[in-house]
């Protein structure tokens, strides 16, 4: 059975993206969208979807629960995701997410961050949207991490709305939490028949209409919070 990195590195060499990493935001959103859909359907993840997308480039930001979040996320609606900086030094996976055109954030790092930042700008302008996870690390869903405002500075900045979205496990060891390894979690998890994953889509914000960064990402996670609830 093919692993997770093994799939990802299968993907990536497959002879029509194998130029990928010299493709524009769109492709590379594209081919992660299809490779991101094959994973979820080799891994058994079944997702259960409440709402919609917009059609023009927004910024998605979610609750974060495990490395199945933003597979499934853009399994749905192709973006270009932004992930902690740790992920690219792991073996095949780091590299291949990378070509994919996936942005690593080294956190507490603002040179890293407005580097970030500038990539995301290019590609909402070039018409893909962004996917962050503003809490910075994973939780087990029961509650809501704080937000870290840059990306709704990109948002404001960009003029693009910004859409909250709810990620629901139904079992909650599916969470990648409390510092265990992702070896032996991920086995765990390819070892189950299926994993069931609920996203509800929420109301797109108007970036244009916040007073400031702060103010977005408190309606942002106030939305979140309410779509947890319910």
């Amino acid at each position: 059975m093919r692993t997770l990195a093994s799939e990802a590195l299968w993907a990536l060499i497959e002879p029509r993206i194998e130029p990928l990493r010299y493709a524009g935001y769109a492709q590379r959103a594209a081919a992660l969208r299809t490779t991101a859909r094959r994973l979820c359907r080799t891994h058994g993840v079944v997702t259960h979807l409440r709402g919609s997308f917009p059609e023009q480039p927004c910024v998605i930001v979610a609750n974060h629960l495990s490395y199945l979040d933003p597979l499934v996320l853009v399994g749905l609606h192709p973006a270009c995701p932004v992930a902690k900086a740790e992920v690219s030094g792991w073996p095949f996976i780091g590299q291949t997410m990378r070509d994919f055109g996936v942005s690593f954030v080294e956190r507490g790092n603002p040179y890293s961050g407005a580097k970030v930042l500038r990539r995301g700008l290019r590609a909402l302008r070039a018409g893909v949207s962004v996917l962050n996870f503003p809490e910075g690390t994973t939780s087990t869903g029961e509650s809501l991490l704080p937000f870290h405002r840059g990306i709704f500075g990109l948002a404001r900045l960009a003029g693009v709305p910004v859409v909250p979205v709810a990620v629901h496990f139904d079992e909650p060891d599916l969470c990648w939490v409390g510092g265990e390894g992702f070896v032996p979690h991920y086995l765990r998890t390819s070892a189950r028949p299926h994993a069931m994953v609920r996203v509800q889509v929420g109301r797109p914000l108007d970036a244009t209409d916040a007073d400031s960064a702060e103010s977005l990402s408190d309606r942002a996670r106030h939305a979140i919070l309410d779509m947890m609830g319910s």
